[in-house]
């Protein structure tokens, strides 16, 4: 899992009230507790910042082996969604598990996939 922490994600004036420092550390409590099933890292800006908190889910090796790829989750600011994420990443992630359906209203299209249709 990589969790965008850049210019919008994870900063106080974004979606004020909402603990996005306690955000990462329930993810990065629920990697340690899945006995390395899963992990999460942090990195700068994912690029789609008008649907901050960006999360991307990447398929563990067996879900690539299915054919599954990355699943980008936008607006990722409120406890059920950061525990449906950590239920899914449990569960397998892409090509092993199918997303929550909570989680499902917050799938959004990676930036170069949406620059890729504006163009056509």
């Amino acid at each position: 899992m990589v969790v965008c922490r850049g210019c919008c994600c994870g900063h106080p004036r974004r979606h004020r009230g909402f603990d996005h420092a306690g955000q990462l550390d329930v993810l990065r409590a629920g990697a340690l507790a899945s006995g390395g099933r899963f992990t999460v890292r942090t990195t700068d800006c994912l690029g789609p910042c008008d649907q901050a908190n960006v999360i991307v889910v990447q398929p563990s090796t067996a879900g690539r082996r299915a054919g599954a790829r990355a699943v980008w989750i936008g607006f990722a600011v409120d406890d059920d969604s950061t525990e449906e994420l950590l239920r899914w990443a449990a569960d397998g992630g892409p090509g092993i598990a199918e997303p929550p359906a909570g989680l499902k209203p917050h799938i959004i299209r990676p930036p170069r996939e949406s620059r890729a249709r504006a163009r056509r």
